[in-house]
């Protein structure tokens, strides 16, 4: 029987907009950022999309952005496997100090986690959370680095595609079938009634 994921990314924060390096670091949400996630969560409420379960990465950025999205009419759960690709020593720092992409294992030598474990654990923690017998509608609220690693680990099943950076609160729709995700939609929202 085929189930639906929800996947998304947080709303804008602090260190966004200084640029700095948030992986496992945490940083608050912006007030703009705080308005991402409440027209994100208009979506869902113009479709009809009703969640039969919730989580969030134990990041606050994570867990108030699905508060925001859900107006804290459902409850949900932390789970540290949506975690942010951990940066190790670059944590907190300027995003100028980033290497250029593709990142492969560069942070690994800094106490970090390489790209490829990134992806298995957002990929292993998904899986487990999917195959619930009572989750057919599921909302996951994680990060742009992570939420772009498991569409990579499941590239083969893209129906359809994004180059550009993941924005904050954008959607991605997966259809998961016989322990198979597949990409059906990218959502991404008109934020500029924000910027007036």
């Amino acid at each position: 029987m085929k189930k639906t994921l929800y996947l998304m990314r947080h709303g804008q924060t602090l260190f966004n907009v200084r640029r700095k390096i948030q992986g496992w670091c945490d940083a608050p949400l912006t007030e703009l950022g705080e308005n991402q996630a409440r027209i994100a969560g208009e979506y869902f409420i113009k479709n009809n999309i009703v969640f039969d379960h919730a989580y969030a990465s134990t990041s606050e950025r994570a867990c108030d952005t699905l508060e925001l999205v859900t107006q804290g009419k459902i409850a949900y759960t932390r789970v540290k496997g949506l975690k942010e690709w951990n940066f190790g020593k670059f944590e907190g720092e300027s995003e100028d100090l980033n290497p250029p992409l593709p990142y492969g294992d560069f942070f690994k030598t800094f106490g970090g986690e390489g790209e490829l474990e990134m992806r298995q654990r957002l990929a292993d923690t998904l899986l487990e959370i999917m195959r619930r017998d009572d989750h057919q509608v599921v909302l996951a609220v994680s990060h742009g680095a992570a939420c772009r690693g498991f569409m990579r680990y499941w590239a083969k099943n893209q129906k359809v595609d994004q180059k550009s950076r993941l924005g904050n609160c954008c959607i991605l729709k997966f259809e998961f079938e016989n322990d198979e995700f597949t990409l059906v939609e990218i959502i991404n929202h008109d934020f500029s009634s924000l910027d007036k």
